[in-house]
């Protein structure tokens, strides 16, 4: 269960979000971010019983920076205002489909996959797509999976055929998608549950074989 102080600090935070409100909470925050750490401690714990490929992972690899890359962006507010877990077999130099927990009053949801993957990643993922269709479709066809997320997320996806394939590929809704994730929401109930880390990864493990799929397809040759 997450503390109410917590989410009461980041619910603060959006309120103030300036440098001199943060630097005088800086108690507030080092208690928020004990917290976080915790937490993702967790996580990786629970996860792991049915993803071993996350074991090695330690909170540090999970966790986000609370400053916002403001350089880029019309928003100058310079901390963030959520808290946020990535849990993945990749790293900086190579990237893989993982799992992501992201905790705000009102806003909160799990998901999992990858997204906006790069060209070479893509080109791979549609190759797998092709090649191993009937795979992907009973992965998101598993009674659990559409109880839990429906299907795969459609807001980034292709209006035509995709280079090099069909329009009649039996593949071809999943081969216009741009992003492979599936997204639930979590309510502020779900999120302030005393098992929230157990029912939480529950739900997430649900999606353990598609960010297999995925990772299949960019770890092969």
């Amino acid at each position: 269960m997450i503390a109410k102080e917590s989410l009461q600090f980041l619910e603060d935070l959006k309120n103030n979000n300036h440098r001199d409100w943060f630097q005088a909470n800086q108690k507030r925050y080092d208690a928020y971010k004990k917290e976080y750490k915790q937490l993702a401690e967790a996580f990786i714990a629970e996860m792991s019983k049915g993803d071993s490929t996350l074991s090695h992972l330690e909170a540090k690899n999970c966790m986000f920076r609370i400053n916002r890359d403001i350089r880029f962006s019309k928003d100058k507010s310079p901390y963030k205002t959520n808290m946020g877990i990535w849990m993945s077999a990749g790293n900086k130099s190579f990237n893989l489909a993982g799992y992501y927990i992201h905790i705000e009053k009102g806003a909160s949801f799990i998901a999992a996959g990858l997204h906006q993957p790069e060209a070479l990643e893509l080109k791979k993922i549609r190759r797998e797509i092709d090649g191993f269709y009937e795979d992907l479709e009973a992965i998101v066809n598993d009674p659990e999976f559409k109880k839990v997320y429906g299907g795969l997320d459609r807001e980034n996806i292709l209006k035509t055929t995709p280079k090099d394939y069909e329009k009649d590929n039996p593949a071809i809704e999943f081969l216009k998608l741009k992003s492979f994730t599936a997204t639930a929401k979590l309510s502020d109930k779900d999120i302030e549950d005393k098992d929230f880390v157990k029912k939480t990864a529950k739900k997430l493990l649900v999606l353990q074989p598609f960010v297999e799929f995925i990772n299949r397809a960019l770890t092969t040759e």
